[in-house]
């Protein structure tokens, strides 16, 4: 009943949530999709239950999501104009004097196979300090949907044995585009995901209060309608691969945060259909690493930079049986809107 509640409010609520927030809303605001992954507080504390329940047996259980389509195609030596200005916002250390972010983590949930999976997503600066951003395949189900995935949670820098050394974040409202919620579309395959603060368990097994996920983390920048060309500043993938490249090599195990830097190019795709995806040069395997965060302008001694992709399908462009290529919707002025919405949400504690 509950995910059934969840689809319909994802297909309709943008208008009324658009109303309560913009009077004059601006020319895109229409293409603003958001849904509830919970219903109030109650909820989302039986989210985080669920993960920690059997000494965390969900977490180690959970397997690493599969894209949704195979993608065919080349990186190719075209040019993306931006179709609006330039809008960025600058990223944000932890609050905690010499704490180094730990912005990159697993986004978990369960999906329409009723079974615990996992991708990877960042935390981005914003007013609340509560947003994430990932692959939309990793929030909505979109085999019986739309609907939304259930018990979503955010682990920035999980540790190799499965804990959780920076808290854990809840969910609780997705925004997406609504060509993706109801076309499918590939070209906008992002969501932005508002979580609570963090929550740690006790000896005694209560959750105590962690942080806001920013203050705890840091957060990443985001920029948006950047020109594509061969002239584009290389951009630095981190995420959790993990499964196979087509000649049954696996090279990851999705336990440890991994790191390519590639160049950005527009691409050339027979499959999925698609108007606007760009590529990166990048040996991530598909599984695990939908989701991975491209970073423009990537400080090592920071450890911040700038979102200006996420991975939702990876492609093996020569035919040699290894993937080489990350796609990722181009993010362009829709987008821009999608995320001031999302950044605009304030979420509160669970405890």
């Amino acid at each position: 009943m509950i995910v059934m509640r969840r689809k319909l409010l994802a297909c309709g609520l943008a208008l009324g949530l658009l109303t309560a927030i913009a009077p004059t809303a601006p020319a895109h605001a229409a293409d603003v999709v958001s849904a509830p992954l919970v219903w109030g507080v109650p909820e989302a504390r039986q989210a985080v239950a669920y993960w920690l329940a059997d000494g965390g047996a969900n977490l180690k259980n959970a397997t690493a999501f599969i894209p949704p389509y195979d993608v065919q195609g080349e990186r190719t030596s075209g040019t993306i104009v931006p179709p609006g200005k330039p809008f960025q916002v600058g990223p944000v250390a932890p609050l905690a004097e010499g704490e180094p972010p730990r912005t990159t983590g697993k986004v978990f949930f369960v999906g329409g196979d009723h079974e615990p999976h996992w991708c990877s997503g960042v935390a981005l600066q914003n007013a609340y300090r509560n947003l994430v951003a990932t692959a939309a395949h990793c929030v909505y189900d979109m085999v019986s949907g739309p609907a939304t995935n259930y018990h979503w949670v955010f682990i920035p820098g999980p540790a190799t044995d499965g804990t959780h050394p920076y808290g854990i974040y809840a969910g609780k409202q997705v925004f997406t585009h609504y060509d993706f919620t109801q076309y499918r579309d590939p070209d906008r395959d992002v969501a932005f995901v508002s979580v609570f603060s963090g929550v740690v368990p006790s000896a005694d097994g209560t959750l105590t209060t962690n942080g806001r996920l920013g203050d705890i983390v840091g957060g990443q920048g985001v920029t948006f309608n950047k020109t594509i060309d061969e002239t584009t500043t290389p951009v630095d993938v981190f995420g959790y691969p993990v499964g196979p490249h087509p000649d049954g090599t696996r090279p990851y195990t999705g336990q440890s945060l991994e790191r390519s830097t590639g160049q950005v190019s527009t691409t050339h795709l027979t499959s999925p259909s698609a108007d606007q995806l760009v590529g990166v040069e990048s040996p991530f395997t598909g599984e695990g690493s939908l989701g991975s965060p491209w970073l423009q302008g990537y400080e090592d001694e920071r450890g911040l930079g700038y979102l200006n992709g996420i991975t939702a399908g990876v492609s093996d462009t020569d035919g040699n049986g290894r993937y080489d290529t990350g796609i990722s919707p181009y993010f362009d002025s829709p987008l821009v809107t999608i995320y001031r919405t999302a950044a605009a949400n304030w979420t509160g504690r669970l405890t």
